[in-house]
Parts: structure tokens; sequence; C-alpha cells
């Protein structure tokens, strides 16, 4: 038997196959071949069409099928992941009425900044963990404001995640956490925040109803299952963004464990049973996937949108062919780089620093001392400690952090990033290779509740080394000093 996982990004559909008993991977793909188009009719905009992600949804799922050579028949159960803070939305035929608002569409910005303003820093505190801001509710709004006559045949507003869902098995529904990352949970009343709802004039009709996690939350119709390839009256089990899927796929279950990413920009994302913010714009509070009434668990996310960007353009504009080789190069040098200090924050505003675009700088260079080698160590560096930096913050608003937990990417397969990461926050940091897809498809398995065999599993099939932090951390620690100093200097500017 085998469980089936979709993870529906912005650049591509990703489709993975695993077995149920074991939780092995079978294969996993993704559709198309080059990036999917994303729309932008104005500066700051972002759109893509709902149907181009089940399009490419269906030829994945064939295509895995086909080439893990399987009985689709075998097939029992379908993982939901997808592009977090998205607004779909459809008429009463299940139609959507124009294309979806992305993630990293910005235009309401200011719907959610004058909605903290009006509503207080306290409500939203204390009831949504975050402020409005620029996420679903306030995108619906805009298209309240704006498209009157498409807002008008609305019946019904979606994540992402909920319209593949809704192609699968004819049903419209969606769940806590999907609202949470729209700022429509209210954590203190447990229910939809219905107020935020009144306030923007949004009829609360207009909500699909909710379903839990981990239980068959609707299933296959003959449609769905026809153009998908996938068996008729198999269950949608699981569904959730794709930054609580990325931690669910890293056994990151419970208040203490942390998430990291070190892509194009990074990602942390730390487990707390805490319901209490005092940043509501730095970090973003979600409801996590395990998320129930008597147990809450909640993931506080921090974006650093400078990261691997960093190094990135430093291999393109010194003519390296592979980070492997930098990190060769790197390693020759000893930590704190003999005095040079990157600033990586070049990829735009920083939500850590309350949206401020700080550049990136390269500080205190010797021309006659310092090389390529001090560049790619102090970049690791630089990025290394703005992950400490935004664990710090973290820190401070009610996370605790005792596990650290990454995939096996290109920072991360960096000893000097994870050494220094590790040595600084005092914790070990644990190496998987997996995917979103993949944990989607696990996360089927977990209809049974048992979280320790699913965790086990993940250990078994995926664990690919443990980073422990170093004994003799005071040359860390200095140099870290010395990169907060910098830092602050251009902050206070």
């Amino acid at each position: 038997m085998y469980y089936i996982g979709y993870d529906i990004g912005s650049s591509s559909v990703k489709v993975a196959l695993v077995e149920a008993a074991t939780g092995k991977k079978i294969i996993a793909l993704h559709e198309p071949a080059d990036e999917m188009a994303i729309t932008a009719y104005h500066k700051d905009w972002a759109e893509q069409d709902p149907e181009m992600w089940w399009e490419y949804c269906c030829i994945a799922s064939k295509r895995a099928i086909k080439e893990a050579n399987i009985d689709a028949s075998k097939i029992t159960g379908v993982g939901i992941s997808y592009q977090m803070h998205g607004l779909v939305v459809v008429d009463k035929e299940g139609k959507s009425l124009r294309n979806s608002i992305i993630w990293c569409d910005s235009r309401a910005v200011e719907i959610g900044d004058k909605a903290f303003e009006d509503l207080g820093e306290e409500q939203c505190a204390t009831h949504l963990l975050n402020s409005p801001g620029n996420f679903t509710a306030s995108k619906l709004t805009w298209v309240k404001e704006n498209e009157p006559e498409i807002y008008d045949k609305i019946y019904k507003y979606m994540l992402p995640g909920d319209f593949i869902a809704y192609k699968l098995t004819g049903e419209i529904n969606t769940t806590k956490n999907g609202l949470s990352e729209g700022m429509l949970w209210d954590y203190k009343e447990n229910e939809v925040a219905d107020w935020l709802l009144r306030y923007y004039g949004i009829d609360s009709s207009l909500t699909p109803t909710i379903v839990d996690n981990f239980t068959n939350q609707s299933f296959l119709n003959e449609k769905g299952a026809k153009e998908s390839g996938l068996p008729v009256g198999i269950p949608v089990v699981y569904r959730a963004g794709d930054q609580p899927n990325n931690a669910l796929s890293l056994n990151i279950l419970k208040p203490g464990e942390v998430a990291a990413t070190g892509g194009t920009s990074g990602v942390i994302y730390a487990v707390t049973d805490q319901l209490k913010s005092k940043e509501t714009s730095r970090i973003n509070s979600f409801v996590h996937v395990n998320y129930a009434n008597e147990k809450p668990t909640v993931g506080k996310l921090l974006c650093i949108n400078g990261a691997g960007i960093q190094y990135r353009w430093l291999r393109n504009h010194c003519g390296m062919d592979s980070y492997e080789n930098m990190n060769v190069k790197a390693e020759e040098v000893s930590v704190g780089s003999d005095g040079v200090v990157v600033i990586p924050f070049g990829n735009g505003a920083e939500r850590m620093f309350n949206n401020k675009n700080i550049g990136s700088h390269f500080l205190n260079l010797n021309l006659n001392k310092h090389g390529h080698g001090h560049l790619y160590r102090a970049t690791l560096e630089g990025i290394a400690f703005a992950f400490v930096y935004g664990m710090e913050i973290m820190k401070a608003d009610n996370a605790q952090i005792n596990v650290i937990r990454a995939g096996n990417d290109n920072l991360f397969r960096s000893e000097i990033f994870s050494n220094t990461v590790a040595t600084l926050i005092g914790h070990e940091i644990e190496i998987y290779n997996t995917t979103g897809a993949v944990g989607a498809a696990r996360a089927v398995g977990l209809i049974d509740g048992d979280y320790e065999t699913f965790g086990d599993n993940i250990i078994k099939n995926d664990h690919v080394m443990t980073f422990m932090p170093l004994q003799n951390s005071t040359p860390y620690l200095i140099a870290y000093q010395n990169w907060k100093k910098e830092l602050e200097l251009i902050i206070n500017k």
C-alpha cells in the first residue's frame, strides 16, 4: 500500500509516493520541467491561475504512478502541502473567479497595517498572535474594495491547498492551520476570528467548513479520480502550508523542536505551547499541524530574507564552479575570517529588522591580507550569525530551542555554517534528506495518531548526520559579537 503527497509551490508542483507501512520514499518528481508562470500586472503583485496547479498535479501524479510502476489502486490516502497565505475565491459551482493572489504579493500591506492600527496591538496579539498584515484576510479585503463585481460572486474563499483538495473531492473545506495562515484564527476563543471579518466587512458565511488534520477530511469523487489518476473513494487526510509541513517532514512536533531552512532565504520555525506573542510583526505564529484544543501547539516563524542568496551571488561573481569548492577554500581560514564581516541582507526588506532594507555589506577588508577564502568564510559566518540573531529574537518571544533539524540543502551542507550555528546556539543540528511532498505523503499515516513511530521512521529513512556544538566556543562568540556590533551600527544609522 502507498500514500501520495502533493507540494503546491509557486515554481512547481511536487509529487511523492511513499510506502504506507514504512514511510520509505518510492518516487518524487515535479512538474513542469521549467518554472510555473507568475503574473504581475503591477509592481509588487503576484498571481497564479489555480487551475494551473491542478493541471500539473494531475500530470505529476500520473507520471509518478507510471514511473514507479505501481498499481494505482494500492494508493490509499492523500496529503497536501502548499504555498502559504494565498487567496483562492470560487463561485457556487466551485469555479475560480480570478487568479490566486499568492504569498509574495504585497498589494494588501496597507490594508493590514490599518487594521492593526484600528483594532489595536492588544487585540491582535492576544487573539491572532499576529498583526493582520499582508495575509489572506487582507487580500480578500483588497478584492472586496477593488473588484466588487468579483467579490459579489464569491461563494467561498480558500487557501491553495483547500483548492486542490476541492478539485480532488468536490468538497470545499479548510483547516485551523490554514485559517491561521490567513490571520483568521482566534487562539483565545478557539474559533474563526469573525470579529476581523466584521471589521473588514466580509460575510462570515464565505468561510468554508473546518476539518481537522489527520482525519478523513473528504473523499475522491469520480471526476477528481479520473483527472488525477488516483482511485475513487480514497481520503484526503492532511493538508498544511509549506513551512508547517516542512517542520512535520523533519519530525518537528513538540515544544522546543525547531525546523530550519537555508535556501535563498532562511526560515526558523519553532514549535511552542505558549499562546502568547510580543512580536506581532517580526515573528508570525501559526496553528501547527498537530494543534488540538486541549493541547495547542503553535509554530512561530521567523523569515530571514537575505540568506543563501548572498553565497550564490558570491559564487556567481567570483567565478567558482561549485559551493563545495568554495567551502574548501573557506575552511582554510580561521573562525572570525581574520576580521572580515559580511552583513548578508541584500535581498530586500527584512521583517526581523521591522521591514528595514539595510542591504548587504562587506566590512573590514584588508587588500594586502584577505582573499577569496576570507570572503567565503565571512559570508557563511554572516548568514549563520543572521540565523543565530533570529533565534535570539525567537527565544525572547517565548520560544524554547532544544534541537534544530534541517534539510540537507546547500547552507547546511557546509560544516562552517552548521558548526557556527550549533556552537552559538548550544544545541545540536540534525540533518535530514526529505522533501515537502514526501512529508505530506507520510502524514497520511498519522491518521492513527502514532507520532512516535512516524518520527522513528523519519530518523531511520532520512537522517544524514548531526552537528554537535563545538567545545571551544570562544572564537565563535567573539566573531558573533563583532558581527552584531557592525550590524547594530548599520541598523541605527
